[in-house]
């Protein structure tokens, strides 16, 4: 059976149903809805989250666990679980209904200070990697292995790079690549939020006000939340994120790995991109390589 379509309508039952102390509150679609969630509006001060496929429902009890144990740990805001929905009203999975963060998507708002923002992530990522880590989630399915050795992506790199031969330059590529493959965090876990990406940052005039989306986060190797010094920042802005954080060379080579997969696997299917995302992606190997 084909759950029913993520709409207004459909949050409006789940939480009549579930939490009638909010059902006279407005619901209202979340643009851009994201792709492994999608978010409404709650009234003023509440949203709510439904996974959009069984894989994703994965990460609800564990952002409902652990946000409560990150938030008061960490310099600005994350999303603070308030209630955890059920399935219901033909809706299989969990859900959940969070605390509404102020703040706008760095992906859209304007940031006209990089390096300000590079010195608020990289706090806000030292923060996080503090947070004791026992008990938490190991890498795995659950976060599509964020914060395990980057050996789990080797097939799928070098198919990459064989099927972008003609237009990458595989020597460069395949340097950076086995340079990143030949360490490991030899150190205890650490917390990563797994996906640091433009569209997961909230900004307040032009400064980090939020950080959303921790259903890719884990403790393992912290290097793959450093993507975003070559997918957003670059000269003093990249420079003082890494200054900002306390890791040691092989880390920042394997975080230019993670980097460098991510660009290869979405230049090599490019059908599914738009032409924006094509010349990022084609920004962002240049950064890799030159």
């Amino acid at each position: 059976m084909q759950p029913p379509p993520l709409d207004e309508p459909l949050v409006r039952r789940l939480v009549a149903a579930q939490f009638p102390q909010w059902s006279g509150l407005p619901v209202v679609r979340v643009e851009p809805g994201g792709w492994d969630n999608r978010t409404f509006r709650l009234g003023d001060e509440l949203l709510v989250r439904l996974p959009s496929a069984a894989e994703y429902a994965e990460a609800v009890a564990k952002e409902q666990r652990w946000l409560r144990v990150m938030a008061p740990r960490l310099p600005q805001p994350v999303p603070l679980p308030l209630a955890h929905g059920r399935p219901g009203e033909g809706f299989p999975w969990p859900w959940s209904v969070y605390r509404w963060l102020d703040g706008e998507d760095a992906a859209t708002a304007p940031v006209h200070d990089l390096t300000a923002l590079a010195e608020d992530l990289a706090g806000f990522l030292r923060a996080l990697q503090a947070v004791d880590p026992a008990g938490g989630p190991a890498p795995g399915v659950h976060n599509w292995f964020r914060g395990a050795p980057l050996s789990h992506y080797d097939g799928e790199t070098r198919q990459a790079l064989d099927t972008l031969r003609d237009t990458v330059d595989v020597r460069a590529a395949t340097a950076v690549w086995e340079t990143a493959l030949a360490s490991t965090w030899p150190h205890p876990p650490r917390w990563s939020h797994g996906d640091v990406a433009v569209g997961n940052l909230l900004v307040r005039d032009g400064r980090l006000a939020g950080v959303v989306d921790f259903g890719t986060c884990g403790v393992g190797d912290p290097a793959c939340d450093l993507v975003i010094a070559w997918t957003l920042f670059d000269g003093a802005s990249r420079t003082a994120f890494r200054d900002g954080l306390d890791l040691d060379d092989d880390t920042w080579d394997r975080a230019r790995g993670w980097a460098l997969w991510k660009a290869l696997v979405v230049r090599a299917g490019t059908s599914g991109t738009t032409a924006a995302e094509q010349r990022h992606t084609e920004r962002v190997l240049r950064e890799l390589l030159g």
